[in-house]
């Protein structure tokens, strides 16, 4: 029979009644009316960890309360104690996404018998099955290979081939890692009755991959379309018995139609037969929750994809996704007779005010302890000083320290290594993107480096991806296409009218590229030329204006050297006209070693913003963006606009105005 979802309510005090380190004792309502035949199990996920097993911002050098497996770590024990039966999953994105990361892959490598510190972290909790994400091969295929070695738990990836060359049939691939597992354990009924259960575990990786990493995996793998791995693999493992068949989608959820190798494929891949439950990832949200109301197919309350139960736990191990299953017997296995769906938070927010509802789990800490101290004697390291103050807090409305820099260094680097070529001679320029920027990781989550010392944390802080160094050349018609891609994370101005909403939530700050060597113009008035995926929407507009090079309008005819990453150069946040067919150099340098190299040369950096670009005015006409509190001791510096405080922003962030 139905049973009433009033679970919220009944979490809420479990968490705020559980001891700092202890556990809750209140079974899940689930648990009280199992009955013989029937049994209440568990799901939990962890996804996208990105290295984060302290509760430590490496990056801010301090302790926070919003992050941490050994904080989530709390979670999975109290919900154990909440239920008779329970597994335990990891969505991927664990291996790269901190300083820490950084130092095991290359400071300190992979030794034969090593243990990587977040698989320590991870040992220490008994995992069920895990799946790859696609930041697991930032550091190469052989990297990932010797870090899964250490694991006590299965790795599962039904997509990711070896070789080039995909079979007729994916169920014929020749695969990285075992498409699925099949985890048989014994269950308990609400009667005490003990019984056989086997529980199918399938991962899946976005395929775009391909371009993100290709420099690791180019003539070594290939990734297959998710559904389509699914629909090929999923009828086995019913044949093989399983009883439940979870699927670990280090994908988004996207409402739009099917597209056979799309990123984002949860919602599809929930609508295939055989598939129980879907834990989702990759998107750095929570589901259920409200980011997800009113897609088709989507129950944002409920937490279903196409009626299917499905769970996301946020990012850094913020949130523990759960899925609680009512099961009853079915001849001699089991089926899902009901279910309820959450993202069981470890902190809470009011404006600015965090409050940890939980405290670390001290064998975690322990088991990852020496890792997390050399971490720290790592990022503390100074390789140069910075005259100027190094922020990121507007760096989508003005040109910005933060990126002026990355662009300085990429332009040095890109001037050697063009001498001695056919390119020699020709302008160089360099594109660079604010990565924290846009509120993704919370109020706090910004470049903030003060005059003095710069160290390595301060270099990690700056370019947080493990980028390697691209070239490109392109025609001056193709920067203005560029630039026209950039703009379109704003939204269209209608001219005197105050205080408009400036920014498009829909658009990552790591698609605006500022273009550095050019000076140009945003016009907000007029509509984006491209949507915030990179399709063409309107084609006869033309936000950049007064673009020029040298004191000159550009030549759409003329040549560029553009100095930018491996993402963007291999077609990553689809630029039009950027691709592998443009790229001149291929670097064997990360943009983050360029930029420690940069400093050290310089030995003291001047990286203020030199306002190459600037909105259009728009008389009488305001609009409001939304930035970090911090941003308050250097709005009056920020060059080319002008910038007023507006208030309190959501969640913590801090309203401002500019008078366009």
């Amino acid at each position: 029979m139905p049973i009433k979802n009033d679970f919220s309510l009944s979490r809420r005090s479990l968490l705020m009644g559980a001891a700092a380190t202890g556990f809750a004792t209140a079974l899940h309502p689930y648990s009280a009316l199992a009955k013989d035949g029937t049994a209440h199990i568990r799901l939990m996920e962890t996804t996208d960890l990105h290295v984060h097993v302290f509760p430590y911002d490496y990056y801010g050098d301090r302790p926070v309360d919003t992050a941490g497996l050994a904080r989530t770590a709390t979670l999975i024990r109290q919900i154990r104690e909440e239920a008779t039966n329970s597994v335990l999953v990891d969505n991927g994105d664990f291996l790269q996404g901190n300083p820490m990361g950084d130092f095991v892959a290359y400071e300190r490598g992979m030794r034969e018998g090593d243990v990587h510190p977040v698989i320590k972290g991870m040992n220490v909790l008994d995992f069920d099955a895990a799946a790859l994400g696609n930041h697991e091969f930032n550091y190469g295929l052989d990297f990932m290979m010797k870090v899964l070695s250490g694991a006590n738990f299965p790795f599962v990836c039904a997509n990711l081939v070896k070789g080039t060359t995909l079979a007729s049939n994916a169920r014929d691939d020749t695969l990285f890692l075992k498409p699925y597992v099949i985890v048989e354990k014994e269950i308990t009924d609400g009667a005490g009755n003990k019984a056989p259960i086997k529980i199918g575990f399938i991962g899946f990786v976005p395929p775009q991959i391909m371009n993100w990493d290709r420099r690791h995996l180019e003539g070594s793998a290939n990734a297959r379309d998710i559904v389509a791995s699914a629909r090929a693999f999923v009828p086995e493992m019913r044949e093989q018995g399983c009883d439940l068949v979870i699927a670990l989608s280090h994908s988004g959820i996207d409402a739009n139609d099917y597209a056979e190798g799309m990123e984002n494929a949860s919602l599809h891949l929930a609508a295939i037969d055989g598939i129980d439950a879907v834990f989702t990832g990759h998107h750095h949200l929570v589901f259920p929750g409200p980011q997800y109301e009113g897609l088709p197919g989507v129950d944002a309350e409920k937490g279903t994809l196409f009626g299917k139960p499905a769970a996301m736990g946020g990012f850094w191990g913020s949130h523990l996704g759960v899925i609680d299953l009512m099961i009853e017997r079915d001849g001699n296995g089991w089926r899902v007779a009901n279910f309820m769906t959450e993202a069981r938070p470890i902190f809470e927010k009011e404006g600015r005010k965090v409050t940890p509802l939980v405290e670390s789990q001290q064998d975690v800490l322990d088991a990852v302890k020496e890792d997390h101290e050399a971490t720290l004697a790592y990022v503390r390291r100074p390789v140069g000083k910075t005259s100027a103050p190094l922020h990121s807090y507007f760096a989508l409305v003005a040109d910005d320290p933060s990126v002026q820099i990355v662009s300085k260094a990429q332009t040095w680097y890109i001037e050697q290594m063009m001498k001695g070529t056919e390119w020699e001679g020709l302008p160089i320029l360099s594109a660079a993107a604010p990565f924290k920027a846009g509120g993704r990781g919370g109020p706090d989550y910004y470049t903030d480096v003060p005059v003095g010392d710069v160290a390595i944390k301060n270099v990690a802080d700056l370019y947080l991806y493990p980028n390697t160094v691209r070239a490109v050349a392109i025609k001056g018609s193709t920067i203005k296409e560029w630039l026209e891609r950039s703009a379109g994370i704003f939204r269209q101005v209608e001219p005197g009218k105050a205080d408009q909403p400036l920014i498009n939530p829909e658009f990552p700050s790591y698609n605006f590229d500022v273009i550095d060597g050019l000076t140009y113009e945003i016009d907000l008035t007029q509509p984006s030329k491209y949507d915030p995926k990179g399709e063409l929407i309107n084609p006869d507009a033309n936000r950049i204006v007064k673009l020029e090079f040298d004191g000159k309008p550009l030549n759409f005819d003329d040549t560029f050297i553009v100095a930018t990453n491996n993402y963007r150069a291999g077609g990553g946040g689809n630029f039009p006209g950027i691709n592998d067919d443009v790229v001149v150099f291929v670097g064997p340098d990360t943009n983050r070693d360029v930029l420690v190299r940069y400093i050290v040369e310089q030995g003291t950096i001047n990286p203020s913003a030199d306002a190459n670009w600037r909105f259009r005015p728009v008389p009488d006409t305001t609009v409001l963006f939304e930035t970090g509190p911090g941003g308050a001791e250097h709005a009056a510096s920020v060059e080319g606009v002008r910038i007023e405080p507006a208030g309190d922003g959501a969640d913590g962030f801090a309203q401002y105005r500019i008078t366009l």
